[in-house]
């Protein structure tokens, strides 16, 4: 890191260091007694992309297919997911939620996005909010290819 300033990689470590909390604090807000965080995550995966297999689920949460398969059993006991025969191939199965999982997925998004709007309402002032969406603005690069 010979070539990289102090001031960037502070703002790496503190970014990250902030980001890490943040997402913690975010979740504990709507966190289900009765969901594990592998849960919860899953749950949500399964919102964000709708019909979709078990192994592809896995791939994209990060786990192995066998650990993504033992949390959407324990989600489908909950009645929040079902899994249907694919249309396309009848030999795989496509996991959707159901409307009481649906519910709860919009529930937890509402409850996370009201906090966090009370959070900068209580808490900063009118131009520092405007800071924050600036810096927003500039940290929006970091995600662009």
């Amino acid at each position: 890191m010979a070539d990289i300033s102090d001031s960037a990689a502070r703002a790496a470590r503190d970014l990250r260091v902030v980001f890490s909390r943040l997402r913690r604090r975010i979740r504990e807000v709507a966190q289900d007694a009765d969901l594990s965080p592998s849960q919860e995550s899953a749950l949500t995966l399964v919102g964000k992309h709708g019909a979709a297999t078990a192994s592809a689920l896995a791939a994209a949460e990060g786990v192995r297919p066998q650990s993504m398969a033992v949390t959407l059993a324990a989600l489908e006991r909950h009645g929040l997911v079902r899994r249907a025969p694919d249309p396309d191939d009848g030999r795989r199965q496509l996991v959707t939620l159901t409307d009481t999982g649906r519910a709860r997925v919009e529930g937890n998004r509402q409850v996370r996005e009201e906090w966090l709007a009370r959070a900068f309402q209580d808490r900063y002032t009118e131009e520092e909010r405007r800071t924050v969406l600036t810096a927003l603005e500039l940290l929006e690069r970091l995600s662009a290819p």
